[in-house]
């Protein structure tokens, strides 16, 4: 593995509880890795905290853009047709 604060699924399946008190009390970032690829990450609260209020700011930003841009504002089902045609 690369990093050393990764662990395979099995063995944070096996060392949870102590996983869990080296995140908590040490502020670790344990990353879970099955065949090779990170699936999970167990990070500390505040971590996870910090994360929440910078998805937050992005979203006011993005939100203040698309704002000045002005235009009409559609409907809801208009949104999700003009979705759809983008997928």
């Amino acid at each position: 593995m690369s990093n050393p604060n990764d662990l395979t699924a099995s063995e944070a399946r096996s060392d949870f509880g102590p996983t869990l008190e080296r995140v908590y009390h040490k502020h670790e970032r344990v990353r879970i890795v099955k065949h090779g690829r990170p699936m999970a990450a167990l990070v500390p609260v505040e971590d996870l905290e910090l994360l929440e209020r910078l998805e937050d700011l992005a979203d006011i930003e993005a939100a203040r853009v698309a704002l000045a841009e002005g235009g009409e504002p559609i409907g809801m089902e208009e949104l999700w047709k003009e979705l759809e045609q983008q997928e």
